[in-house]
């Protein structure tokens, strides 16, 4: 059996595609509906109650779609409201948060992660949470960045001016003085974190900037690759894999492969975006150069009251 309806993609704005990217990497059969909203963007500094408004509205819209999943990409409504989502949607919704903190636990050598996420992602204390969950050893330093977002919905992802406000962000976790002079986390020289996680989808967009003043001895981890991965599992789990995809297509039957080969839809992606359509189309063709030509322009619906 196959299912050939999309995955639903959500993000308060153009950070999930780095998601979106790895799924297809991953499943390349599947069809997909990412949409952003980026008009409201950013969710990070937005009270949980409006996060939680912004992202039922969107998520009702893919719903309505027939998406047969949905990921939510949005690192903010994941830790917010991932549960309220899970109650509202008669379908698989996963989120991206702990897909991530699984990673970051398996990646450390010296069992200190550091996490950069939005306001309202280290208010929660989502990512803190899975990497316990994982790994109760783990010391886990969080640390809000709420530059990050603006500067890649803006487009901007490189140069001095970049390069300076990110060095300015991270420089409290990385174990330099503050504005006031102190240290934010004052951990000694030998017991620094070794392992840094990108706890927003649109930090990845940033990451050689974020790798070059992390240092060498940091590894970076975002939550992409594990969320694609973690979708595989969730869709063969649910029987929902399109035609094509390893275990679907083929028959067990010598000769039925070949049949069901001939039969095989081709993919189709929609991109859709509550913002600039042009603005959301420059960063689309970074990621995924002219293989997503089509941008949509989208007003989400209000959530019934």
């Amino acid at each position: 059996m196959s299912d050939p309806r999309p995955i639903g993609v959500f993000d308060s704005g153009v950070g999930g595609l780095t998601v979106l990217r790895e799924i297809l990497r991953r499943s390349p059969r599947e069809s997909t509906v990412y949409l952003g909203d980026n008009l409201r963007a950013p969710y990070g500094i937005r009270p949980d109650d409006e996060v939680r408004a912004f992202s039922i509205e969107a998520l009702d819209e893919l719903a309505a779609r027939d998406v047969k999943a949905i990921v939510v990409a949005c690192n903010t409504s994941t830790a917010v409201a991932l549960g309220d989502f899970r109650r509202r949607y008669d379908l698989p919704i996963l989120g991206v948060v702990r897909p991530g903190a699984v990673t970051a636990s398996l990646t450390t050598r010296n069992r200190r992660v550091g996490v950069i996420a939005t306001p309202a992602t280290v208010r929660s204390h989502a990512y803190f949470n899975a990497i316990k969950d994982e790994n109760p050893a783990v010391e886990v330093y969080e640390h809000a960045t709420p530059a990050f977002v603006p500067l890649v919905e803006a487009g901007r992802i490189g140069g001095a001016e970049v390069e300076a406000i990110v060095a300015e962000s991270l420089a409290p976790l990385l174990g330099q003085r503050d504005e006031a002079g102190d240290f934010v986390f004052p951990l000694p020289a030998s017991a620094r974190i070794d392992t840094l996680l990108l706890g927003c989808t649109h930090y990845p967009l940033l990451r050689p900037v974020i790798a070059a003043i992390a240092g060498e001895r940091v590894a970076i981890v975002d939550s992409a690759t594990a969320t694609a991965s973690a979708l595989v599992e969730l869709l063969a789990i649910n029987g929902l894999e399109a035609a094509g995809t390893t275990g679907t297509a083929k028959g067990d039957r010598a000769g039925e492969g070949d049949r069901a080969d001939e039969g095989l839809r081709t993919p189709v992606h929609i991109q859709l975006t509550t913002g600039d359509v042009d603005a959301f189309r420059v960063v689309a063709e970074r990621i995924f150069g002219e293989a997503f030509p089509d941008v949509a322009s989208i007003e989400v619906a209000a959530v019934p009251s």
